[in-house]
């Protein structure tokens, strides 16, 4: 089959095309800047910016399928501020679809996110929910995967927990109780391109690890790994909301309004869709295995 991977040289992406290209399928990695460096030789590569049509259309020419990835972090504050998630995630995704529509794909699968909700709480979960709207309504075969937070080399999830936290003692919002179900790259990218198949065409799934983790469990799981201690320390959410809203206008604080907001959600799935896929979610890595390079990249 013949793959078009949409931000095929970011984090997800990178994984995608490689697991992809060792079953066997013949992948373009589009990206506004392509570097082929961390793909395979047999992976080709064109340049193109989802949110300007023109220059990324002719790359789903002759495609079979495409994996719609291209996304903006729910994790770091957008630099161009939080209308740029309704530009890259809905325009972009519109404009994916319009292309694949115009090109004649069969297969659209959509990278969303869990909570995905057009009228959710935070810019980044309304825009997700809007992407969701524009692919169901297309012509086009598709599946919608949710995953929850994804975790593995070149993710953020680990660089994100220790910009918030400090070593040995440190103070988190709620004391860290929001729940996280944590993913490893390498198990959702299989998932990624098994939905490929037409059994899973009209579907949305929503996919997590095999364990629920706190933020603090998180913190505390990559201290420890380094062999350092941790005690956390709680700030009343709205105290904390308080401070992410002052330092919001602040280009070089990482955190604002919609981090805070998110935190007050658990991130987590209710049934694991993985079983749709074969897999049963107790035997998925785990982010401890992760952390002490106990799972197989």
């Amino acid at each position: 089959m013949r793959v078009l991977v949409t931000g095929g040289t970011g984090f997800i992406g990178t994984h995608l095309c490689r697991e992809l290209d060792e079953r066997g399928h013949d992948v373009t990695a589009l990206s506004r800047s392509p570097d082929g460096g961390d793909l395979p030789s047999s992976v080709a590569t064109a340049t193109g910016d989802v949110t300007a049509y023109d220059s990324m259309a002719g790359a789903f020419e002759d495609q079979d399928a495409v994996v719609h990835l291209v996304a903006l972090s729910p994790l770091f504050k957008p630099r161009g501020g939080n209308d740029q998630h309704f530009e890259v995630h809905v325009e972009g995704t519109r404009n994916a679809v319009r292309a694949a529509e115009e090109h004649d794909v069969r297969k659209f699968v959509q990278l969303s996110a869990l909570g995905a909700d057009p009228d959710g709480e935070t810019a980044y979960v309304r825009a997700k929910g809007q992407a969701e709207d524009v692919v169901r309504e297309s012509d086009l075969a598709w599946t919608i995967l949710r995953p929850s937070v994804v975790f593995g080399d070149g993710g953020e999830f680990v660089s994100f927990t220790k910009a918030l936290t400090t070593p040995y003692v440190t103070a988190l919002p709620g004391g860290g109780r929001t729940r996280f179900q944590p993913i490893w790259v390498g198990d959702l990218v299989g998932v990624i391109a098994e939905s490929l198949d037409e059994s899973h065409d009209g579907e949305t799934y929503e996919l997590g690890g095999p364990e629920v983790l706190t933020l603090a469990d998180v913190a505390r799981a990559i201290y420890e790994s380094e062999g350092k201690s941790l005690s956390v320390m709680s700030v009343p959410m709205g105290l904390a909301g308080v401070g992410m809203s002052l330092a919001d206008p602040l280009p070089f604080v990482p955190f604002g309004r919609d981090q805070y907001r998110s935190l007050r959600f658990d991130n987590t799935v209710a049934e694991n869709d993985v079983t749709a896929f074969g897999r049963d979610p107790d035997e998925l890595a785990r982010f401890e295995a992760y952390l002490r390079g106990r799972v197989d990249l």
